[in-house]
């Protein structure tokens, strides 16, 4: 799915103006990201973007016309905000959540899935699987939009979902905390080869890409789905799924 799809798709979280943006963020509303004309230098908007900056708001310059195209032609003033649906949780909410439950973390790290359908999809299965969260990255990657909470089937409510700004830095972090990581790639080992009991991260690569190189090298093992079709590879919600229940199942021995 293209980006263009991507931003246009859930108009109910789109933030047309300057004022209510700015009343956005000023009231602490949840913002995944603003876009702004290229080259606004008005006195309002540069106040705008120094309040996101304060916040960590993603702040992304693009042509007018675009701007015209996410808000349905609304009279924009240059500035654009998409908000989250609900508000993110952190990864020490994840952790405790996990300790709350008295069980070794699950948790599912998604590096740059940008198909909100793909994102909600996998957190519905994330909590049918007994995940204790989800964690994606700030950039290049979609967030809690209403198409997610739709396709999540209400699960969003439930799965705490962190969003962090450098994906290899917390699987560090994490690390040290315990956890060790599997990734899902065609030339990995048979996931039935492996054991995933214990506190883990099941780390899902973008739709087009994969996971990226950083991500995979701070991986403690890759594993790979038995194909017996004629085609190579599966959606990366699927592809989720089946790691998980694998998972779930080898906890359950």
């Amino acid at each position: 799915m293209n980006n263009k799809n991507n931003d246009t798709e859930v108009k109910p979280d789109v933030i047309a103006g300057r004022n209510p943006v700015s009343e956005a963020i000023r009231s602490g509303r949840p913002i995944d990201k603003i876009l702004v004309a290229r080259g606004e230098k008005s006195g309002a908007v540069v106040g705008i973007l120094a309040k996101a900056k304060d916040k960590g708001i993603l702040v992304k310059e693009v042509d007018r016309t675009k701007l015209d195209y996410v808000s349905g032609n609304e009279n924009h003033q240059g500035i654009v905000a998409f908000a989250a649906v609900r508000e993110y949780s952190t990864v020490d909410d994840i952790l405790a959540y996990a300790a709350e439950k008295d069980e070794p973390p699950f948790i599912v790290i998604l590096d740059e899935i940008e198909d909100p359908h793909n994102l909600g999809a996998i957190i519905r299965t994330a909590n049918l699987a007994g995940a204790h969260g989800v964690i994606i990255p700030k950039r290049r990657a979609v967030g809690l939009t209403a198409t997610v909470a739709k396709t999540s089937a209400g699960a969003i409510n439930y799965t705490p979902v962190a969003k962090v700004t450098n994906l290899t830095a917390t699987m560090k972090e994490l690390k040290d905390k315990g956890m060790w990581f599997v990734c899902a790639d065609m030339d990995g080992t048979c996931m039935y080869d492996l054991d995933l009991k214990g506190p883990i991260g099941l780390v899902i690569g973008s739709e087009g890409e994969g996971v990226g190189r950083l991500v995979r090298e701070n991986c403690d093992f890759v594993a790979s789905i038995p194909m017996k079709g004629d085609i190579d590879s599966l959606n990366a919600s699927v592809a989720a799924g089946v790691l998980a229940y694998e998972i779930v199942r080898q906890r359950m021995r």
